[in-house]
């Protein structure tokens, strides 16, 4: 296979196959991959109806291949690519279930359950109904009493505004001491830069005295689900981060029914966070290891 780097180029290409994926994973949205292709040293392999995905940083693994999984020879087409044991990252458990089929005991599969998604019911979370979400909606009643603001949604006459926001967010946290937000911001930076040639985006902002102080940025998914890759708030401004999550689902998030936040990496504040805010499930992600040979 012939690795070239991830491009926009061959962004409308790319969406087709993932469209035939019986199963969506936030990692594997046309945005994230490329946003993040320079951090993980991503790159794909095409084939007639199927693209494989390879990262070489920090180690050198494959992610899931995108096309449609159920239309796919497994055994043919990792006898015709492989020569040496592979591992596999972030596999869907939908995919899983087909190598089990193809491969039965032959591939090793281990849970990654930091890598897992978590989803949620748009409605759960625009609404804010029960107990479950009495403190959310409380610090989201208490923002809309105390501030004068504005939500308007993302466009790319916000970038300047949304990147004076983040050069001053990554200020407060420090991101030059720390490798992940050091990371994560180019990647924040290479999205604003060419937001018109990105397709499927959207997001939010919400304004006080014309200032920008939260912002959103996300991405179709699947016809019925979105997903949230960025998420932004001055905390000098109490209940920001609840206002701008319900804010954008109720002005900007209508027309789905499920809103994926993406993972916790196995960070036990952020999968407290996540799991505070009540999923309706998970999509869970394992590690896929072959042998050499596969007969």
């Amino acid at each position: 296979m012939v690795f070239e780097p991830i491009s926009l180029e061959r962004q409308t290409d790319y969406l087709e196959l993932l469209k035939g994926c019986p199963q969506v994973a936030s990692d594997y949205s046309f945005l994230n991959l490329w946003a993040w292709a320079d951090e993980y040293g991503l790159r794909w392999a095409w084939e007639d109806n199927f693209v494989w995905i390879r990262q070489t940083r920090p180690d050198d693994v494959f992610w899931a291949p995108v096309g449609p999984w159920d239309q796919i020879d497994w055994k043919a087409g990792f006898n015709d690519n492989q020569n040496r044991q592979a591992s596999f990252i972030r596999i869907p458990e939908k995919l899983v279930e087909y190598w089990r089929t193809s491969f039965g005991s032959l591939a090793t599969v281990e849970e990654e359950r930091g890598h897992w998604d978590y989803i949620y019911a748009v409605e759960d979370l625009t609404e804010l109904k029960g107990n479950r979400y009495h403190k959310k909606k409380n610090l989201l009643n208490q923002f809309a009493k105390k501030y004068e603001y504005t939500y308007v949604p993302f466009g790319p006459e916000l970038i300047k505004q949304a990147m004076a926001m983040q050069n001053d967010w990554c200020t407060w946290r420090d991101c030059e001491s720390s490798e992940v937000l050091s990371a994560e911001n180019k990647s924040i930076s290479r999205i604003f830069a060419h937001w018109d040639q990105l397709r499927g985006t959207l997001g939010g902002a919400i304004l006080i005295d014309g200032a920008m102080v939260a912002y959103t940025v996300a991405e179709i998914l699947t016809d019925e689900t979105v997903v949230i890759h960025f998420e932004k708030g001055d905390t000098q401004y109490k209940g920001i981060y609840q206002a701008i999550n319900q804010m954008f689902l109720a002005h900007s998030a209508r027309d789905f029914s499920r809103v994926n936040r993406e993972q916790d990496l196995n960070d036990p504040g952020l999968r407290k966070a996540k799991l505070s805010y009540q999923p309706v499930e998970f999509l869970q992600k394992y590690r896929v290891t072959f042998p050499a040979t596969i007969r």
